[in-house]
């Protein structure tokens, strides 16, 4: 199951956040209640649970983790699974960003796969940290027939869905994934996806 965390007070000021530790906005709050509560409609019951090292992130999975009644669920906590660092972008308004730079540059830096933002990382080198972890820590587990979350940022998520729904760098560009929006995998012992849903579909 992944998650990415819910609206956080950057989000909501529409700022450049990256590794800046923001906390969730009181809507970022009520989405994290919320993918809790989809997760247990969906009769979610999980064996472990992983997640960056900001509080965003760890503060939704603690949300999610209360609606579903499993707080004593053990966590692992990894900054191989943090947002991509935007670099001299953090902390920038993106309407402001777009102004200086232009809309195309701004549009290429934050959805392209391998162009990076001036001192930050591209999608590319996200993945080059989140699929490594992935692969060693969290794959393991799910071939052991374990039930694993992964509450992470709106990146590092890409970076792994681009790899588990086979996305090229051109469809990567259009993928969005929304905050507070529970996706479910069902993979085959190889790896492959078996099944995806997503909840608030």
């Amino acid at each position: 199951m992944l998650v990415r965390h819910g609206e956080s007070e950057w989000n909501r000021r529409n700022m450049f956040t990256g590794w800046q530790d923001v906390d969730l906005s009181e809507e970022g709050v009520t989405e994290a209640h919320r993918a809790g509560c989809m997760l247990k409609a969906a009769g979610a019951r999980l064996d472990l649970a992983f997640t960056s090292t900001l509080k965003r992130a760890q503060n939704t999975l603690k949300i999610i983790l209360s609606e579903l009644d499993q707080e004593d669920l053990p966590i692992v906590y990894d900054a191989a699974l943090n947002e991509r660092h935007y670099g001299d972008l953090v902390g920038l308004n993106k309407d402001e960003a777009r102004k200086r730079w232009g809309e195309e540059q701004v549009h290429l830096w934050q959805r392209s796969y391998d162009v990076a933002p001036p001192g930050g990382e591209s999608l590319k080198d996200t993945a080059a940290r989140v699929l490594p972890f992935f692969a060693k820590r969290i794959a393991p587990e799910l071939q052991a027939g374990k039930s694993v979350i992964l509450v992470g940022h709106g990146n590092s998520l890409r970076a792994l869905v681009m790899q588990l729904d086979r996305l090229s760098p051109e469809q990567v560009i259009e993928l969005n994934i929304g905050t507070g929006v529970p996706l479910v995998y069902r993979l085959r012992a190889d790896g492959s996806v078996a099944e995806k849903r997503d909840l608030a579909a």
